[in-house]
């Protein structure tokens, strides 16, 4: 379990595929604390294992179905990622419950800055916006956000100057694809009132 706040951003330095096709990933981190082999650890918002680890440079090995749903697809070396560890159970919560299941990949469609603020607008798919409110939080690319208004099937999000400089977002450009993960709140809530009423 995560709570969608970024401690670090790494780097992609190689990439290997498997024999069964599963895709190795090296990164190097710059501040995460101690990471041991079997952590998990939240890769813009996807939850990997940590299979190996070398000084400052961790190994996660991504399977086929993670690739298809995600945007790992399109990591390259250089690539700069969101990284988050798994939060203890003392930690406070200053983001909201994110499991690190991508839930599908959104465009960006716009983005504005806004004095020292950046608007993002997102396309997302019809099945997944009923899940996405004004106010509400969303995870994008592994990071907790505040949906700031939701027309048809696009929101917008606001990223203060702090996030933007401290996550990859400062890197996003327009038509680029972010990892989407819904609130488990809404998700359920929509599961239970779908059996109440059928």
């Amino acid at each position: 379990m995560f709570k969608g706040i970024i401690t670090d951003i790494g780097t992609v330095i190689d990439i290997k595929t498997c024999s069964n096709s599963d895709q190795i990933f090296h990164i190097k981190a710059q501040n995460l604390l101690s990471i041991n082999r079997g952590d998990s650890i939240a890769c813009s918002g996807v939850c990997l294992t940590v299979v190996d680890i070398i000084n400052d440079v961790f190994t996660v090995q991504v399977s086929q179905e993670t690739m298809k749903v995600t945007n790992l697809n399109n990591w390259k070396v250089g690539k700069k990622i969101n990284l988050e560890q798994a939060m203890r159970l003392s930690d406070r919560i200053d983001g909201h419950l994110v499991q690190g299941h991508v839930d599908k990949i959104v465009q960006i469609l716009a983005i504005n800055q806004n004095l020292d603020s950046h608007k993002i607008k997102l396309s997302c798919s019809q099945e997944l916006i009923k899940f996405i409110a004004k106010k509400g939080s969303v995870t994008l690319d592994g990071v907790s956000l505040t949906v700031n208004s939701v027309i048809s099937q696009e929101f917008v999000v606001n990223i203060i100057s702090y996030t933007w400089q401290n996550t990859t977002f400062q890197y996003n450009k327009v038509d680029d694809y972010l990892n989407l993960e819904v609130d488990m709140i809404a998700r359920y809530l929509d599961q239970l009132m779908q059996h109440r009423y059928n």
